[in-house]
C-alpha cells in the first residue's frame, strides 16, 4: 500500500472507521496525560494508560498491583481531573496492566 493511501486511511479528520479509531485512540491517550499530571510527582509512571466507558465509568491501567493499591487511594483526584477535562464521569475503577 503506497504511503499517500495510508496516510489518508490514519488521518483523524477522515470520515470512516480508521479515522474514529485514530481520534479514540488520540483522546484515550490525552486523558492518560492529564490524569498523570493530576497525581503527585512520585507518582509519574503509575498509569499506563486510561479509557472511559459508555456508562461513565473511568478505568485507569496501573503499571503494577502496588501502583493500583495506590492509585486506588487517588480515584477522587482522578475523577476530578477528568472532569477537568470535559470528560464525563461517575465512577473510577482502578486496574492492573496485564503486560
Amino acid at each position: 500500500m503506497p504511503a499517500k493511501q495510508l496516510s489518508s486511511l490514519l488521518n483523524p479528520i477522515a470520515d470512516g472507521d480508521l479515522g474514529d479509531i485514530v481520534r479514540r485512540a488520540r483522546d484515550l491517550g490525552e486523558l492518560t496525560e492529564v490524569l498523570g499530571r493530576a497525581l503527585p510527582e512520585d507518582h509519574a509512571g503509575a498509569i499506563v494508560a486510561a479509557n472511559v466507558r459508555k456508562n461513565g465509568e473511568l478505568i485507569v491501567i496501573a503499571a503494577s498491583s502496588a501502583w493500583a493499591s495506590r492509585l486506588r487511594y487517588e480515584t477522587e483526584t482522578l475523577l476530578k481531573a477528568a472532569r477537568s477535562a470535559g470528560v464525563e464521569v461517575q465512577t473510577c475503577r482502578v486496574r492492573v496492566s496485564q503486560s
